[in-house]
């Protein structure tokens, strides 16, 4: 287990936050390549379905992208999500965390952000993380994890 690394980026609730505000709360911090794409949709949507489940689990649920504030803002406001998108433009959570990769995709190669989820605990410690995660599942697979290791 290691610390989590703290950072403070844009939101999409219009204010700058900082992961060291939440410390007292279970985090999910989650990395995803692009708003309004399928498989981002599909997660994105998914974590808002089990919301409820977090939050009677003292989690919160933070998505990270390098999508601006306005895509992240949209985003939000044509699925009704209701947890906070960051806007990491410039990367550096991205490369802290070791989510920004190498990937491929029809023969091109590429950088991008490798989908990604960390649970870091109220210490600001983090307890387990997903890395290139597969959509299907994903959400329940970390509330079942956050709910043992409670």
């Amino acid at each position: 287990m290691k610390n989590s690394i703290d950072f403070t980026l844009p939101g999409s609730n219009g204010e700058n936050v900082s992961l060291s505000e939440f410390k007292g709360k279970n985090i999910i911090l989650y990395f995803y390549p692009r708003d309004n794409t399928p498989g981002c949709t599909r997660e994105a949507c998914e974590f808002k379905e089990s919301y409820t489940k977090f939050e009677n689990s003292n989690a919160l649920v933070l998505g990270i992208s390098k999508d601006t504030i306005k895509k992240h803002v949209n985003f939000i406001e044509k699925f009704q999500l209701p947890f906070i998108l960051l806007s990491d433009a410039v990367g550096k959570v991205c490369e802290d965390y070791g989510v920004w990769k190498l990937k491929k995709m029809a023969g091109k190669e590429y950088m991008g952000i490798e989908r990604s989820t960390f649970l870091i605990n109220k210490e600001g410690i983090i307890l387990k993380e997903w890395r290139k995660v597969k959509v299907a599942g994903h959400v329940e697979e970390v509330l079942q994890f956050l709910s043992q290791s409670e």
